[in-house]
């Protein structure tokens, strides 16, 4: 399949789609969290995918998309850490915490992976 647009990026989808699991996630968290934790956690969740989308908007320079492919994945582990918080803190069952923890790492390699393979248009 051709890659036209950002929505054509596997990674994309699988990060929008896990910054919306997230997001549904925490808005179950405790009024006190909404400020605190939940915001922490749906901000860290909702960067990876708008780094994608920021970085394609400059794809014409492979370096510059690449270099938000990079950024993407420092709010791709931050999501990894505020989500192990929410379990530490019982706001999210061990079953969603492994299904969304898996999801992020495999976004991280995924991101790796098309940092590798990326040449400019």
């Amino acid at each position: 399949m051709p890659i036209r647009t950002y929505r054509d990026l596997q990674v994309y989808r699988e990060a929008d789609s896990a910054a919306l699991e997230v997001s549904r996630v925490s808005k179950t968290f405790p009024r006190l969290e909404q400020v605190e934790l939940a915001r922490q956690l749906r901000r860290a969740a909702r960067s990876v995918p708008a780094n994608i989308v920021e970085g394609w908007g400059k794809r014409s320079s492979a370096a510059e998309f690449k270099r938000y492919l990079q950024t993407a994945l420092g709010p791709c582990q931050e999501t990894r850490m505020w989500l192990e918080m929410s379990l530490d803190e019982g706001y999210v069952t061990s079953e969603k915490y492994a299904d969304l923890n898996e999801r992020y790492e495999r976004i991280g390699a995924m991101l790796v992976a098309l940092w590798k393979k990326w040449k400019a248009f």
